[in-house]
């Protein structure tokens, strides 16, 4: 059955929309293809999804795993296994924290620079 609409961009706030997507490019690999001030988007031509930065003036990064300012969603990435320790590495060289909670053993938590939880995956 069809869906009624199609995901095409997924936006997280932040205070400086250029900082932030930069970090995601170097993450993703995606070139940065619309840019203001306010507003970037990336995106990867195969995917069809876009993943934009928008600013917000009052941004409070949430608190994972607390519910005191809770993360509301995160993102799962795919990684080689034997790839994880130098993608950890480049990551953390590229600003992200790795959390302090680890809840899985398929999965690792780390904080983007403005403290989104995203998840590098395997298995």
């Amino acid at each position: 059955m069809p869906g009624i609409a199609r995901l095409t961009t997924i936006v997280l706030d932040c205070p400086e929309p250029r900082s932030l997507a930069d970090f995601y490019a170097a993450l993703t690999g995606w070139p940065v293809v619309d840019a203001d001030d306010d507003w970037v988007d990336l995106a990867d031509d195969g995917a069809g999804v876009r993943l934009a930065f928008q600013r917000a003036a009052d941004y409070r990064p949430p608190r994972w795993p607390s519910q005191e300012m809770p993360q509301q969603f995160h993102l799962d990435l795919d990684v080689d296994p034997a790839e994880l320790p130098a993608a950890q590495e480049k990551l953390l060289g590229l600003g992200a924290t790795l959390a302090d909670t680890q809840p899985g053993t398929t999965f690792r938590v780390f904080l983007d620079p403005v403290g989104h939880p995203f998840c590098l995956c395997w298995g």
